[in-house]
């Protein structure tokens, strides 16, 4: 184990004040009042009749709660720790429930979502990237923070020295990657190098190696990758000052991230983080047809949490109808939105089976073989989570009966 102690229940603080909502907020009819999400959550308003237009994405509370104590169960299960990637979700809301159900740190991908989880009083922050600018680095290391980052070369060593030239401490995981992937040394030799330079810099901690599997196409590729993630962490352990911890795991390979590194890292004394960030959500798509769960289904499950509800605007030919909800509003990076049922004119619901969306515009779904009417709405499961919460401030959640009972803020 490493010596800082575990974090305590995130707090508030002066910058987590209740969100504000008003004519601005995307997804609510607010035109002339002022209200804060806590105020609106206490109505118990009904989606489809209260201050809210479309489109408009919901989070499931249900879901959300499932899946958060599920990836615990899961971690609890294998031994391993817990740092959800902040960057899926950047809410407050979401981080101090992910950390209340024992996640060991929040991870980030820049120092300014850094700076925001400081602002949420997060308490240990992994900061999963090479920091190259001092400025920020120099800031982070002073507040009194379990801060970790990457660094996967000499001139990463050379801004931490910079950086921490007056004080501030800074723990650093090596980062390793492979050919053709991102950022991370290509070799255990550059590894052991960069490790060795870093612990020699007043300030610097080498905590570990960390690496992301994500990107790789299957189990044999992911094995390979892991294997020499393991070879490197053997070669950084000497230097580091308490046992070594390993870290990866997006949200497609953990399972196998688990198998490979978590019996290397128990040899080691240490600790296996995994960094999964879209298990918080699931979706309908990527991540329904490939995370771990469908490989491994006595493990559990996760649920789908997001939707977003389009207007169906025009049905201009047969077997065609336009909704209202585009690339403005809806993650298309990684697959499209999945058609799950429509809402008819009288407030009864029916499936979409065979139903896809074919294409989006900037505020325009193109949705094909569905019998839906102008004015009804369509419910649409989205594909890849870390596309879908950036594009919305702030997102009501509702109960299993659509009542809106609470209100995810965002800060992108």
């Amino acid at each position: 184990m490493t010596p800082t102690t575990t974090p305590p229940p995130i707090r508030p603080t002066e910058d987590q004040r209740p969100v504000t909502l008003d004519w601005s907020s995307k997804g609510l009819w607010l035109p002339d009042t002022t209200t804060t999400g806590t105020a609106l959550g206490a109505v118990g308003y009904d989606l489809f009749d209260g201050p809210f237009t479309w489109p408009v994405m919901v989070a499931r509370l249900r879901a959300i709660e499932a899946n958060i104590a599920q990836m615990a169960r899961y971690c609890a299960t294998h031994d391993v720790d817990f740092a959800p990637h902040g960057k899926t979700t950047m809410s407050p809301r979401l981080f101090a429930a992910q950390l209340a159900a024992g996640a060991w740190a929040i991870t980030v991908a820049t120092v300014n979502q850094a700076l925001a989880a400081y602002r949420f009083g997060v308490p240990r922050v992994l900061l999963a990237n090479e920091v190259l600018d001092p400025r920020p680095l120099r800031w982070l290391a002073r507040q009194g923070r379990d801060l970790l980052c990457y660094v996967d070369s000499l001139a990463g060593v050379s801004v931490l020295r910079e950086a921490l030239a007056d004080g501030g401490k800074v723990r650093v995981l090596v980062e390793l990657g492979y050919p053709g992937g991102r950022a991370g040394c290509r070799t255990v030799d550059e590894a052991e190098q960069v490790a060795r330079a870093a612990a020699a810099v007043p300030g610097v901690e080498v905590a570990g190696v960390a690496g992301f599997e994500g990107m790789l196409p299957d189990v044999a590729q992911v094995e390979t990758f892991l294997t020499t993630l393991a070879q490197a962490a053997a070669r950084i352990a000497p230097v580091c000052p308490y046992p070594v911890l390993l870290s990866a795991g997006g949200s497609t390979w953990f399972d196998v991230v688990v198998e490979v590194l978590a019996p290397v890292a128990r040899a080691h004394g240490g600790r296996l983080v995994l960094r999964s960030g879209a298990v918080i959500t699931h979706d309908d798509g990527t991540y329904a047809a490939s995370g771990p769960f469908t490989r491994r289904p006595e493990e559990g499950s996760l649920t789908a949490a997001l939707e977003v509800w389009a207007q169906v605007l025009s049905t201009p030919e047969p077997g065609l109808a336009i909704l209202g909800a585009g690339k403005r509003d809806l993650p298309y990076d990684i697959g499209l939105p999945v058609p799950l049922s429509v809402r008819g004119l009288d407030g009864r619901q029916r499936t979409l089976d065979g139903s896809t969306v074919e294409r989006l515009n900037d505020q325009h779904a193109f949705l094909r073989d569905a019998p839906v009417a102008p004015g009804e709405l369509v419910r649409l499961g989205i594909s890849h989570p870390c596309a879908a919460f950036d594009k919305w401030r702030v997102i009501p959640v509702v109960d299993d009966a659509y009542r809106v009972v609470d209100v995810i803020d965002t800060y992108f």
